[in-house]
């Protein structure tokens, strides 16, 4: 049998391997189907759907801003597709309307971390007893002696991200689907994260379970 100091390493680097393949976007998701108020004993539609795109106006502004609402709705698109669920060609009516929305918060770092540790150990960084941004020392004598830390802290951004998504019936108005999702992390925003936040909101619809659930996404790194 081939020695067990030899097995760890080959199975830590295989472990290793497996992880750096994927990133795991955990979401927070909850949904809420109303589909029953489009009608009196309405059903809940089943695909192919035809849908179109609406916007608030504050979404409207942002787009003139050049702050991607088309590129949201591509995502979503993309999204809805995979259910059946079709984007009507422009001019066309459909019986549903979709709004889209997101939400991207940049911290500069994470919320448990110590916004005054400048070394990374003791309770505050540097010495167990050290001040914000400086170190010091106790003299004999009793006396308080400051010198500037020896080396700067490197923050590293965290970001607090949402998405939510709306289904009206045209004809009424009426919501008939809400959901959203949140993740919190440090990845950087891409397409691919976007993408698996809008899968996780849309994952179980039409009929998703109640409450609030855990929907945990792997994309390809």
């Amino acid at each position: 049998m081939p020695s067990i100091r030899f097995l760890i390493p080959a199975l830590t680097a295989l472990l290793l391997s497996g992880c750096a393949s994927v990133i795991l976007v955990d979401n927070q998701v909850e949904s809420f189907p109303r589909w029953q108020d489009r009608a009196a004993n309405a059903a809940v539609p089943a695909p192919p759907q035809v849908y179109r795109f609406e916007r608030l106006p504050s979404q409207q502004q942002e787009q003139r801003a050049g702050r991607g609402q088309d590129e949201l709705e591509r995502y979503a698109e993309a999204a809805l597709a995979k259910l059946g669920w079709t984007r009507a060609a422009a001019n066309v009516s459909a019986p549903w309307a979709v709004q889209v929305g997101a939400s991207n918060v940049r911290l500069p770092r994470a919320p448990w971390e110590d916004p005054w540790d400048t070394w990374g150990w003791g309770p505050y960084g540097g010495y167990p007893f050290a001040m914000p941004g400086r170190d010091y020392v106790v003299t004999g004598s009793g006396q308080v002696v400051f010198f500037p830390m020896m080396a700067p802290r490197f923050e590293t951004p965290y970001y607090q991200r949402s998405v939510s998504l709306v289904i009206r019936d045209a004809a009424s108005g009426r919501v008939v689907y809400e959901t959203r999702a949140a993740h919190d992390g440090r990845w950087n925003s891409t397409p691919a994260l976007w993408t698996a936040m809008l899968d996780a909101a849309l994952q179980g619809f039409p009929a998703p379970p109640t409450g609030v659930r855990q929907v945990n996404i792997e994309v390809p790194r």
